[in-house]
């Protein structure tokens, strides 16, 4: 009776570990622009872009620190269609009928011309750009957030705060958020 209780005792703690690892393998839904562009037609929703590069120190961080963020890991895939985007990738992009490309693959640093078009010329890495559900770009904004930071930028866009209030960093000071730290 006692070997019973404490293999069941065992199994309880064991699934309880691998249930709380499961919790924290959770991730954003991040796909092509391609496929974000579907689903808007189908569901609409805003969709987010992530423009980084693979040398950017930065773009890791933010992938590391605020990707990784539980909330902003729910937010994200509760509210938007998360698309990462390479800005030196070699595939051309086809949106809205255009297809873009990348002029120079192959060169160091070749930007893509739909990264190029998100972040209207001004090449910065980490930068985020939101599409509304028609699929126009609202914006892009360059720089690396802490979670805490990034999440009014979230709420911003997707509650359409910036259509009443198109003051970002006016929105930031008054934000009271979920993200303590």
């Amino acid at each position: 009776m006692i070997k019973t209780v404490i293999a069941i005792a065992a199994l309880m703690v064991i699934n309880s570990s691998i249930m709380a690892n499961e919790g924290n393998n959770a991730k954003i839904n991040w796909m092509t622009i391609e496929e974000a562009e579907k689903k808007v037609l189908q569901e609409p929703r805003k969709i987010f872009v992530d423009v980084y590069t693979d040398w950017c120190g930065w773009c890791k961080r933010m992938e590391a620190n605020t990707f990784s963020h539980p909330y902003i890991i729910e937010y994200i895939n509760e509210n938007f269609y998360a698309v990462k985007l390479n800005a030196e990738q070699e595939e051309p992009i086809t949106f809205r009928g255009v297809e873009y490309v990348n002029e120079n693959p192959g060169e160091r640093r070749a930007t893509h011309n739909f990264a190029r078009a998100l972040l209207q010329g001004r090449m910065s890495y980490p930068s985020v750009a939101f599409f509304d559900e028609e699929l126009n770009l609202i914006t892009a904004i360059p720089g690396y957030r802490e979670p805490r930071d990034f999440e009014p930028i979230l709420v911003f866009f997707n509650d359409d705060v910036f259509i009443h209030q198109p003051n970002l960093d006016e929105f930031i000071s008054n934000f009271e958020g979920n993200i303590i730290k």
